[in-house]
């Protein structure tokens, strides 16, 4: 009998390590794209889509008065800037939505957090919290617009209201989310209750306020052009609700257009805010 006769096949775990051999190649690599790639490719895509716009329009596929097109939003552009109404109107909503977005996430915030002191007035508030959560926001604005009238108050009420509860609720909830062996450690080192809100609640729930933050960058833009659409004669909201009316599709898309630069402007700020206090 010849020495191949007498060898035995190969076990399952010989198999399995011969193929996980095979297998064996170039490691991949994670590779980060540099900040001059990203911007490259975002503004090739914008391009690219604001360029196959002009096209369809040019060969018909869409109609241009539906759809309006991009040269067009660019003369409209051209001449709201330079009569100075484009920036007029856009530092106008910005305003609304800004002061609205501080008075409301600030405000929400702190009760949010000061309900962990308090567990009986949490579980006191948690169902009108909820249910403010889930009532359509907008349903408010005629009170508002009587309330406070038709002018800047108004705005900056409604964005305050939108942006108010879902800061409450999100502070409250990660206060909550908090480690627990943290609270409970403190409580053995004899701290107070306030002074492990302070020192450990508040700085546990800060991912939940920020991203709040974010959240309500749209909700307080919101406020304050629901504002505009229901009573007002200047602002982006009343811009756009205008002409919409008039079927002037450019106005339309460069307002949309000033609202997503506000938007922009804001989560920049809120990012800059990130990185310093993460820096201290």
């Amino acid at each position: 009998m010849s020495l191949t006769d007498t060898t035995s096949p190969p076990t399952q775990r010989e198999q399995t390590a011969s193929r996980g051999q095979n297998m064996t190649g170039p490691k991949w690599k994670d590779v980060t794209p540099s900040t001059l790639q990203i911007l490259t490719w975002q503004i090739g895509l914008l391009v690219g889509l604001l360029a196959l716009w002009e096209l369809a329009v040019s060969l018909g596929w869409i109609e241009v008065y539906i759809y309006g097109r991009p040269s067009g939003i660019f003369t409209k552009a051209v001449d709201l800037i330079g009569s100075g109404a484009l920036l007029r109107d856009s530092a106008l909503t910005a305003f609304e939505a800004v002061s609205g977005f501080i008075i409301g996430t600030v405000t929400g915030s702190v009760l949010g957090l000061a309900l962990w002191l308090s567990p009986m007035g949490a579980s006191v508030l948690r169902p009108y919290m909820i249910a403010l959560n889930g009532l359509p926001k907008i349903a408010l604005a005629p009170l508002v617009i009587i309330w406070f009238g038709i002018g800047l108050g108004s705005k900056i009420a409604l964005a305050t209201l939108i942006t108010f509860i879902v800061a409450m609720i999100a502070a409250q909830q990660g206060a909550r989310e908090v480690d627990s062996d943290l609270v409970k450690l403190m409580r053995s080192l004899g701290a107070t209750r306030f002074k492990t809100w302070r020192t450990v609640i508040v700085p546990g729930a800060m991912p939940w306020i920020v991203s709040a933050f974010r959240l309500n960058v749209g909700f307080a833009l919101i406020g304050a052009v629901v504002g505009e659409y229901i009573a007002s004669n200047k602002g982006l909201g009343y811009m756009i609700s205008y002409a919409g009316t008039l079927y002037d599709l450019n106005s339309v898309w460069l307002g949309i257009a000033a609202l997503m630069v506000v938007a922009l402007l804001m989560y920049a700020v809120i990012d800059w805010c990130e990185a310093r206090f993460k820096q201290r």
